[in-house]
């Protein structure tokens, strides 16, 4: 069983990194929900559901958000027309720490490890707001496609990116990359 553990080591200290930052960033995470109350939008899905306007008020759309004071929600309406709705789980919070958790568990020198997981946050997050304006804008023309906008395309690329990020992370700067070039 000893000889398992030694040969299986790097597996199992990435999978208890990987779980261990996991779990407490989605505790942490939670708790700052919490904090807001029920029904009650936090701050984060705000900040999202703004600078998507923003976004597309810079290209010239016609976008208005309302926010739904009965529900945790806010309408997006595009052209004069509810296309969508921004919920907590829209603001991109799940994938950045399934991001981090991934970025830790592989980590190498303290420094490239914090600026990759700060740029690739935020370039997660910029990139989440402009799927949804796209999203918005494919959703006023093509209505009848929402299942697959929404359901398929749109989690396809942002998974992508993400992917490709822990690509060029483990390639380029991890403690492993650094083994492989030597």
């Amino acid at each position: 069983m000893k000889k398992y553990f030694i040969l299986y080591k790097p597996f199992l200290l990435f999978l208890i990194a990987f779980f261990f930052t996991y779990i407490v960033l989605t505790v942490f995470y939670q708790e700052y929900l919490n904090s807001f109350g029920r029904n009650k939008l936090d701050s984060i899905t705000r900040m999202v559901a703004t600078n998507t306007s923003q976004f597309l008020h810079f290209f010239g759309f016609n976008f208005k958000i309302e926010e739904n004071q009965s529900h945790s929600f806010i309408k997006l309406i595009f052209n004069h027309k509810y296309v969508a709705r921004i919920i907590e789980g829209c603001n991109a919070v799940s994938m950045i720490i399934l991001f981090v958790s991934f970025v830790v568990s592989f980590s190498g020198k303290l420094k490239p490890t914090l600026l990759f997981i700060f740029g690739g946050s935020l370039f997660i997050y910029i990139l989440n707001v402009i799927r949804i304006a796209l999203l918005c804008v494919l959703m006023f023309h093509f209505p009848k496609q929402e299942n697959f906008l929404h359901g398929v395309l749109f989690p396809l690329f942002i998974y992508g990116v993400v992917f490709i990020l822990w690509g060029i992370w483990v390639l380029k700067f991890s403690k492993y990359a650094s083994n492989n070039t030597k």
